[in-house]
C-alpha cells in the first residue's frame, strides 16, 4: 500500500472533563487496545467482560494499574453492585461487548441476539442513569452482502433476516435502532461506529477471521483455507487506527447524529491477502478451497467520507506493516506455547508496542 500523503488532523485531548470510562467487552481484541489508549490519556477505566471471547491475557499487563479495574459479568444480566452501586461516576460508556466473528457469534445465536438487544438496552439505561456519553460499536455486517459498493452509511443493506448470520447482522441493526431511539428521546448522548474488518495483535487464532486464520495456518505450515475462489474482497484496518477512530468519535462535538463507518478503504481480494502472508512468513503452506459460507459478502469496502469530514480521521498504518506486526505477535504466541514455527523464514521484528506501527 502506498504512503498516505495527507496528514491526519490531531485529536484534541479534553482536559476539562476527565474520562471515567466503562468499557464492555474490554478483554477482547479491540477492547483491550482501547483500554490501553484510554489509560494513556489519563482516564480511569473499568472493564466489564464475561470472557466468552475475550481473554484475561489481553489485560494482564494492567494488573498493577491503579486507574484500572476488571469486573467479570455479562451485559445481558443486571450489572453487578460493584458497578451499579459503586462510588464511581462514569462519564463515558464504550459498548463493545458481543462475539464478532461468525464461528463465535453463530455458536450461541440466542446469546448473540440478546447481547445486541438486551445488553445494549442495559448499557443505554446505565449511561442514562450516569449521565454518561455512550458509544456503540456496530458493524459493517449491517450492510449484509451489499449491492452498493463501496458502502456509505446511507445504504440500508442487503441482509438475510433468517440466515445463520442474522443473529449478529440483525442484532446489531436492532442495537443501532435502540441507540438512536434513546438519542431522539434525549435520554443519552450517543455515537455509533460501524466497524469494518480490523486486525492486529491480540486476535484469537481460532476466531475464524481471515487474517488470523491465514497467519496462524502459515506459521504452522498448515494448508491455508480459502473459502470460495478467493476473489471476494475485504478491506483491513489495523487496530491502532480503529482505536483512534473510536476515540475521535466519542470525543466529537457535537454528536454526529448518524452512524459513522470506520475502516480502511484499501480493498484487496482474499487470494491477494494469502499471497502476502505466505511471502511474509516464508511458509510452505498449500492452499485448500472450501465452499463459500452462506450469506458471506462478496465485496466489502467502507466509504469513509463521513469519518474524514467529521472526525478528521483516516487509516495511517499500511497493510504490510500491519501484517508484519500481527504475524510477529502470533509467532511470539506460538513460541510461548512451546510450538516450533513451521515458517522457513522468521517474520519481521515486532513493531513498537505492536500498536505503534509506522505509517506507510
Amino acid at each position: 500500500m502506498k504512503m498516505m500523503k495527507k496528514k491526519q488532523a490531531e485529536r484534541p485531548v479534553k482536559t476539562e472533563r476527565t474520562k471515567t470510562a466503562l468499557v464492555t467487552g474490554g478483554a477482547g481484541f479491540i477492547g483491550s487496545h482501547l483500554i490501553d489508549a484510554l489509560l494513556a490519556e489519563g482516564a480511569t477505566v473499568v472493564c466489564l467482560d464475561n470472557y466468552l471471547t475475550g481473554r484475561p491475557a489481553n489485560l494482564r499487563h494492567l494488573e498493577s494499574e491503579r486507574r484500572f479495574d476488571l469486573v467479570e459479568a455479562d451485559v445481558i444480566d443486571r450489572l453487578p453492585p460493584k458497578v451499579r452501586l459503586g462510588k464511581t461516576r462514569f462519564t463515558h460508556v464504550y459498548h463493545l461487548a458481543c462475539a464478532a466473528s461468525p464461528p463465535h457469534y453463530q455458536a450461541d445465536p440466542e446469546h448473540t441476539m440478546l447481547t445486541c438487544v438486551v445488553g445494549t438496552r442495559n448499557m443505554l439505561r446505565f449511561a442514562e442513569e450516569q449521565g454518561a456519553r455512550f458509544l456503540l460499536t456496530s458493524t459493517s455486517e449491517v450492510y449484509g452482502d451489499p449491492e452498493m459498493h463501496p458502502q456509505p452509511e446511507g445504504y440500508r443493506g442487503w441482509v438475510n433476516c433468517t440466515g445463520p448470520r442474522a443473529c449478529y447482522d440483525e442484532g446489531k441493526r436492532a442495537a443501532e435502532t435502540l441507540t438512536f431511539d434513546f438519542a431522539r428521546q434525549k435520554r443519552v448522548d450517543v455515537r455509533v461506529a460501524r466497524i469494518f474488518n480490523t486486525y492486529g495483535p491480540r486476535m484469537r487464532h481460532d476466531d475464524g477471521r481471515v487474517v488470523s486464520n491465514v497467519i496462524w495456518q502459515a506459521l504452522h505450515g498448515q494448508n491455508i483455507t480459502v473459502y470460495g475462489d478467493g476473489s471476494q474482497t475485504r478491506s483491513f484496518c489495523y487496530v491502532s487506527d480503529m482505536v483512534e477512530g473510536l476515540m475521535r468519535l466519542m470525543d466529537a462535538e457535537p454528536a454526529p447524529g448518524a452512524p459513522i463507518n470506520l475502516g480502511n478503504p484499501h480493498e484487496l481480494t482474499v487470494s491477494d491477502l494469502v499471497e502476502r502472508v505466505i511471502a511474509l512468513t516464508g511458509s510452505a503452506s498449500g492452499i485448500v478451497h472450501l465452499p463459500l459460507p452462506m450469506d458471506d459478502p462478496r465485496r466489502r469496502r467502507p466509504d469513509i467520507g463521513r469519518a474524514q469530514t467529521i472526525l478528521g480521521w483516516e487509516p495511517r498504518v499500511g497493510l504490510q506493516q500491519g501484517l508484519e506486526a500481527t504475524a510477529a505477535w502470533f509467532a511470539e504466541e506460538q513460541r510461548q506455547a512451546g510450538a516450533k514455527p513451521a515458517a522457513r523464514r522468521p517474520v519481521a521484528a515486532q513493531r513498537e508496542a505492536f500498536t505503534g506501527v509506522a505509517a506507510e
